[in-house]
């Protein structure tokens, strides 16, 4: 994934400009009516995607009848494996949420001492860290793609680090490769915080299976949601039964612990509701996915916005619409987002600010790093909403309202921020 910079003035089309269109057409038109637009008053920037509710009165009989309600029941292990399947996996465990997930995965592999990590990210990530007592160290990110930077990664490693934890920010794929090769050097373990990146897949292979884990969130707010919930994607079935261990309390069996566990389990019902949800997700994300194509087909062409766009062999979830805004309509984003939001467009500046700007991290030391990059994508990042059953015409108006923002601004001197 890279950005693709536009300088001022419009782009004209390519050929390759052309071709995406034409796609999302394409796209647009072969999305099934079972999740068909929905034209509310207002635009959420984003919206959970929910099955019909009388398929998922089944389920709720089910678990009724026998009285399962948690402590893995047959829905909770039915979708363990049918997730595995989806996603093209070896081994998943479930738990109660992204963050816990990462929690278990942090002791599944004895982390200890520092983890090296980046700022631009939501303060999950930090969070969970420190919940297993280790220290986070946040590098810069890559300019090009708003991941963590490797070539950052090498110069922060001390023998006191135990880890590095990427995020595949945005659900846009890390440089796994040069990551694995770091990794290798150093004999650091990998975990990959997958949160927002269900289903994406590079070259063909699920971008889940990098790392020594990879965790993903089921919230809500995700592309595929068990109202929360979410997995550890694992190497080896024995991390796997370590996992499951460690959600349960650290039972070895009925009455045995020999690990500081927690309760991180999925009940029934999340279960039951991941399974109906399962088999729409694919049809989700193509909605998503034509949504982002004609939100691009306008966006990539106007003064001083850069989109994030894929790269040969990705395949996206879309998972979210994010895009900077040029210098010269950067300081004048919450202006921007006001006169979204009088149009009842609401959008977002994921990820401002970074976790070093939080109370609880600006005494840890490597906060006060300059961060330059992370710095400024954290004040020209903003996103636009992005859900399956989101009305045209709300894109239509959201890709309005910034076109003409920025054709306003074109006539305001450039105050290049310091960096």
């Amino acid at each position: 994934m890279e950005l693709t910079r536009v300088a001022a003035g419009r782009r004209r089309l390519t050929p390759s400009d052309n071709a995406r269109q034409a796609e999302s057409a394409e796209v647009a038109s072969a999305i099934p009516a079972r999740a068909p637009p929905v034209d509310l008053d207002e635009a959420p920037v984003t919206r959970p995607f929910l099955p019909p509710l009388e398929e998922f009165q089944p389920y709720l009989e089910q678990i009724w009848k026998n009285r399962w309600l948690t402590n893995c029941g047959p829905f909770h292990e039915q979708l363990e494996a049918e997730l595995a399947v989806h996603l093209g996996v070896d081994h998943l465990a479930l738990t109660s949420n992204g963050t816990t997930a990462l929690q278990m995965a942090f002791q599944a592999l004895d982390l200890q001492g520092e983890v090296i990590t980046t700022p631009f990210t939501f303060v999950a990530t930090a969070h969970a860290l420190r919940a297993c007592n280790l220290r986070p160290v946040f590098v810069d990110i890559d300019p090009r793609t708003g991941n963590l930077d490797p070539a950052k990664i090498e110069q922060a490693i001390t023998s006191d680090t135990s880890a590095i934890l990427p995020v595949h920010c945005f659900g846009h794929p890390c440089q796994t490769n040069r990551i694995a090769a770091i990794a290798e050097r150093h004999s650091l373990k990998v975990v990959y915080d997958a949160a927002q990146a269900f289903g994406v897949r590079r070259d063909g292979e699920s971008l889940l299976r990098s790392g020594d884990a990879a965790c993903v969130s089921f919230h809500a707010t995700k592309v595929f949601n068990t109202f929360e919930g979410g997995a550890v994607i694992c190497p080896d079935v024995r991390t796997k039964r370590r996992i499951a261990q460690l959600r349960n309390f650290g039972f070895t069996d009925t009455y045995s612990v020999d690990a500081i566990g927690t309760n991180a389990k999925m009940n029934e019902v999340q279960a039951a509701f991941g399974l109906l949800q399962l088999k729409y997700v694919d049809e989700a994300i193509s909605r998503r996915g034509a949504i982002a194509a004609r939100y691009a087909a306008t966006l990539r062409s106007l003064e001083d916005i850069e989109l994030f766009e894929p790269e040969a062999g990705w395949q996206p979830n879309h998972s979210y619409f994010p895009m900077l805004l040029g210098e010269r309509i950067a300081d004048q984003r919450d202006a921007l987002c006001a006169r979204l939001l009088a149009a009842g467009i609401h959008s977002r500046p994921y990820f401002w600010p970074l976790v070093t700007d939080h109370a609880v991290y600006r005494h840890v030391p490597s906060a006060a790093a300059e961060l330059l990059v992370a710095r400024d994508f954290a004040r020209r990042v903003l996103c636009l909403p992005l859900y399956p059953d989101l009305a045209v015409r709300h894109v239509d108006n959201a890709v309005s309202i910034v076109a003409e923002f920025c054709q306003a601004e074109t006539s305001r001197p450039l105050a290049r921020a310091a960096r």
